[in-house]
């Protein structure tokens, strides 16, 4: 078999550790120099490949390349573009294909949720059929942990660990200013339609009277009068009252409560903030002071406060993707696997991207308490190992940490047509 250059790209959101995921691709890949040439990444993922903007990893030098796995972002740009069906635009796919021809590229490692692993999945049947067959790895990536068969997903396991300290020390601070002050506490976090990182706020505490005293998930229709009764029986009980909402909370009939009345990229609706709106209702309802926050993109990026088990995982992915690749395996990502729950023992398993593709994991009815406010014991049984340990990236002189930026170099292209995206 003849040596062939690899593509590897970052997907949707960017995590703290997907660059630990790249780390492991490009430092595998090159330990199997007789089957992969060069490792060139996307630049501003797949729209890199569609316009032929390639970087060529290679030209970094190794601490670089290792200092990645440290390093929180898209260190090669990320992109909310989803490639159409098939039968919708075809030409998309044949593009990449010829970007992939054009430069002797044989493996596509797309790292990233559901929608990247139907587009690395479309791309192995495609190749095939065009005469240029790629070996295609999808490589597991988002904060939402919410893809099939999997454990757990890389860059869930920090946000889970950033949600739940950032809960704790919000909830001890609300706690001292009670009797005179603020009595409610909303943190937003992310999560459209699966309630994994909410439910890790429930980390913050074990007793029912220790905060959060309430967590929303997407899972659970929101009952807005249900809500009010238990915010003011928390108040008057426990001297305030600490919500953790996930940004997908809606309604019975499906309605986000966030809704803001517009599309993103992926044709998802555009939520609007549901702690301002919850904060809204209490105010109206209760009168109570209250303070919200929104946890938006520090809570994925927060690599300072990294989970050691998420940043073990990422990598392993990343290098899983590779050995799977040359070993001849195709169309199939790399998974997490339980071997054992206490102490947690994980391997690395893999399954059929056909399988993966477009699928959504929810939270188990038997991981959300009765009442709907909090999590089980099961649940806690789950997430507690993927926070455990801590991997801090090494800090300068200004007590600043030390993360890499690559020098992202492009290869010259080869194609004379543009691609208009």
């Amino acid at each position: 078999m003849s040596v062939k250059n690899a593509f590897y790209a970052q997907s949707g959101g960017v995590t703290s550790v997907i660059n630990a995921s790249a780390c492991g691709v490009i430092e595998t890949a090159k330990q199997h120099s007789d089957k992969i040439g060069k490792v060139f990444a996307g630049r501003n993922g797949i729209i890199g490949a569609l316009r032929e903007e390639l970087i060529d990893t290679s030209l970094e030098d190794a601490e670089s390349i290792t200092a990645l796995k440290h390093t929180p972002s898209g260190a090669f740009g990320s992109c909310r573009y989803k490639l159409k069906n098939l039968e919708e635009n075809k030409r998309e796919y044949e593009r990449l294909i010829e970007v992939f021809r054009a430069h002797d590229i044989g493996y596509f490692f797309y790292n990233g949720g559901g929608d990247s692993q139907d587009t690395a999945y479309k791309v192995s049947q495609l190749s095939e059929k065009m005469g240029y067959p790629i070996t295609c790895i999808g490589v597991p990536k988002t904060v939402d942990n919410d893809l099939p068969f999997t454990d757990c997903c890389p860059g869930f396991g920090s946000v889970a660990k950033y949600v739940a300290i950032s809960t704790r020390e919000a909830a001890l601070d609300i706690a001292s200013m009670c009797e005179s002050s603020t009595k409610v506490f909303i943190l937003e976090v992310m999560g459209r339609h699966a309630g994994w990182i909410a439910a890790a706020g429930g980390l913050a505490g074990a007793d029912h009277n220790e905060a959060p005293h309430i967590i929303l998930f997407p899972e659970v229709p929101f009952d807005r009068e249900k809500f009010l009764a238990r915010v003011d029986h928390c108040v008057k009980e426990f001297g305030y009252c600490v919500i953790v909402a996930s940004e997908g909370a809606q309604y019975e009939d499906g309605r986000f409560v966030a809704d803001a009345g517009a599309k993103d990229a992926f044709g998802h609706t555009q939520l609007g903030g549901v702690a301002p709106t919850l904060a809204n209702m209490v105010r109206q309802a209760l009168g109570y002071k209250y303070h919200w926050a929104v946890a938006d993109y520090l809570q994925r990026s927060a690599r300072h406060i990294a989970s050691a088990t998420d940043v073990a995982q990422a990598y392993a992915m990343g290098k899983a993707a590779v050995e799977f690749a040359v070993s001849g395996k195709n169309a199939v990502m790399p998974i997490i696997v339980r071997d054992q729950a206490s102490p947690y023992v994980w391997s690395v398993g893999e399954a059929p991207l056909s399988q993966v593709a477009n699928q959504e994991k929810k939270m188990p009815i038997h991981y959300i308490s009765d009442d709907g406010f909090s999590i089980t014991a099961e649940c806690r049984e789950y997430l507690s190992p993927l926070i455990q340990g801590e991997d801090y990236p090494p800090y300068d002189d200004n007590g600043m940490p030390k993360y890499v930026k690559l020098n992202n170099t492009l290869v010259e292209k080869k194609l004379r047509n543009e691609f208009d995206i």
